[in-house]
């Protein structure tokens, strides 16, 4: 069933009038891919995956990952979606990152739920995979199911589809839900080229996902493409050489219950003072620090999203409701540290970034933001900048705050840290993740933790707490010392 899709309109009500053979495209498309009647769509094959929102270079392409193996399995009835994918990271010359591990994923979605099957992060040996909500997902993966051709010419046949003519072949669009608009190209052979869309992100705003196909080939009877090339944000996030595609065989995507009863988390921020005047922000899965001046507020890091910094603003005016956050610190520009940003901007904060993240942020702030208007999108505000390269002091007077770059981190070429010389505290994101008190060290170091530790070295931080931006809690030097195999000087 295509209910939450299908207009009150006749099917052909909003039609552009085209010549014979041009109106015929859409239909003589769907009639070739047998897509009109087609209740599933089970495809298959290996290639690349890359990590959207995770570019190690500001603005540049996303990190890629080899898949071994990739099947998808879709319900366009429901509608719902099962991938499962083994990938490992593929090995940049040059960048020193982890050992890359092979990882088993299992993603699903199903109307308007999204979740992840995988092992509890410390599952005892035996323990059963379990479903965890992945909300934030929903738009990406229900785009993948109308992304493919039958989809895609499924969709365009119950939504009013507009064409118009396109060279030898016709273009075609329609918009679901009032919200997504779907654009893609039919050629002259009856074969879908490419399909066009766009979602949200916090950073890009609405984002453009293009998949493009090649090569189409008879799998067992079913013509589909023997090559898809999937792109967001301008770069590929699947490059996959397709081994099969089947048509209305059984696929059956049950939500789990406690996925079908879940509420979304509440936004929690708890402050944990770890120094006069500076506040640990917890609450989630990333985290901020609140660094106290005379007269305003420093906030270090605006993670995720604006539900998130929302609740950032409202937890520094409960502590202090005479100032205001005059400054928001971007360590670096990946999306999930730097999704709640504009929020902050619209409050009133000066962005505190490296110079090649402000011109990365100016470029994404000024894409359209129709799918989800933002607070900032609403104001119209100028977004001011405060840069710098590889060193950075702000003071008021009595309390200096350092911006460092840590130079030849693995992780990303903009990453920064931020430390407070009085307090002998340094803040940093993603260079080094402490472990829970109790849980065994890990059995090689970590080339992004090393990395900060030489930083440290060569910096001559005298360093008493470390503050990170994830992890269960503010750690020590020696902590970070033992989590790499070196010795404590205390020792």
């Amino acid at each position: 069933m295509l209910k939450r899709i299908r207009p009150s309109l006749p099917v052909l009500a909003l039609c552009v009038p085209l010549s014979g053979a041009q109106a015929a495209s859409l239909q003589s498309a769907a009639a070739a891919l047998h897509a009109a009647d087609a209740k599933t769509l089970e495809f298959a094959g290996s290639g690349h995956w890359y990590q959207f929102g995770q570019a190690p270079v500001p603005g540049g392409a996303w990190p890629q990952f080899d898949v071994s193996s990739y099947a998808a399995a879709i319900d366009f009835q429901a509608p719902a979606e099962r991938v499962q994918l083994t990938r490992i990271q593929t090995i940049e010359p040059g960048r020193s990152r982890p050992a890359p591990t092979e990882q088993k994923l299992d993603w699903y979605v199903s109307g308007d739920k999204a979740w992840n099957v995988a092992l509890a992060p410390n599952a005892q040996p035996g323990a059963a995979p379990s479903p965890t909500p992945a909300q934030a997902t929903l738009e990406e993966r229900t785009a993948e199911i109308w992304g493919t051709p039958q989809g895609f010419l499924k969709a365009a046949l119950a939504n009013g589809a507009q064409s118009r003519p396109d060279g030898d072949g016709v273009e075609v669009s329609f918009t679901l839900g009032g919200k997504y608009r779907y654009v893609g190209c039919i050629d002259a052979n009856d074969r879908v080229d490419w399909i066009k869309t766009w979602i949200d992100s916090p950073v890009l705003g609405d984002t453009l996902v293009e998949t493009r196909f090649k090569d189409y080939k008879d799998f067992a009877g079913v013509a589909f493409p023997g090559e898809i090339t999937r792109l967001a944000g301008g770069y590929p996030v699947l490059h996959l050489h397709v081994s099969s595609a089947k048509l209305d065989q059984p696929v059956a995507v049950a939500v789990p219950a406690n996925i079908a009863e879940a509420k979304p988390p509440a936004v929690v921020v708890k402050a944990d003072k770890i120094a006069d005047g500076v506040y640990y922000l917890t609450g989630g899965t990333h985290h901020s620090v609140a660094v106290e001046q005379q007269d305003h507020w420093v906030l270090v890091e605006a993670p995720l999203n604006e539900e998130r910094s929302l609740a950032l603003i409202q937890k520094l005016g409960e502590l202090a409701p005479a100032k205001p956050i005059k400054y928001v610190v971007a360590t670096h520009v990946h999306f999930d540290h730097a999704g709640g940003l504009r929020t902050l901007v619209d409050a009133g904060a000066t962005v505190v970034a490296q110079d090649a993240d402000k011109a990365y942020f100016e470029k994404a702030w000024a894409e359209p933001r129709t799918i989800r208007p933002d607070k900032l999108s609403q104001s119209k505000k100028t977004p001011k900048f405060e840069t710098w390269q590889d060193k950075h002091v702000l003071s008021d007077g009595r309390r200096s705050i350092e911006f460092h770059r840590l130079a030849g981190n693995g992780h990303s070429d903009d990453l920064g840290v931020i430390y407070l010389p009085a307090e002998k505290v340094l803040i940093e994101a993603d260079a080094f993740t402490p472990l829970a008190a109790d849980a065994p060290l890990p059995k090689s170091p970590n080339p992004y933790s090393v990395n900060l530790l030489e930083n440290i070295g060569k910096l001559k931080l005298d360093v008493k707490q470390i503050a990170a931006l994830h992890g269960p809690r503010v750690t020590t030097l020696d902590d970070l010392r033992s989590a790499i195999g070196q010795p404590s000087l205390s020792q």
